[in-house]
């Protein structure tokens, strides 16, 4: 059985003065990418994830969509 997980969180620092987004994506209880606002791009953690995460880096319109998620 294969599953895939996407998860959001929002973590407030100093109240809502700061706002810090990560979206994770998981596939077989093992994370693969991330998106962190803090950073502002994709993040791989392993090597399938590294490819994903310079394909979605090279998209400007994904990084726009998820930069923007947080202020929303």
């Amino acid at each position: 059985v294969f599953q895939e997980m996407r998860t959001r969180e929002c973590r407030f620092i100093n109240g809502t003065e700061k706002v810090r987004l990560m979206r994770r994506y998981i596939y077989n209880r093992k994370q693969y990418i991330m998106f962190d606002s803090d950073m502002g791009m994709f993040v791989g953690d392993n090597p399938c994830g590294e490819t994903q995460a310079r394909c979605c880096n090279g998209i400007p319109e994904i990084l726009e969509d998820n930069r923007a998620a947080v202020d929303t």
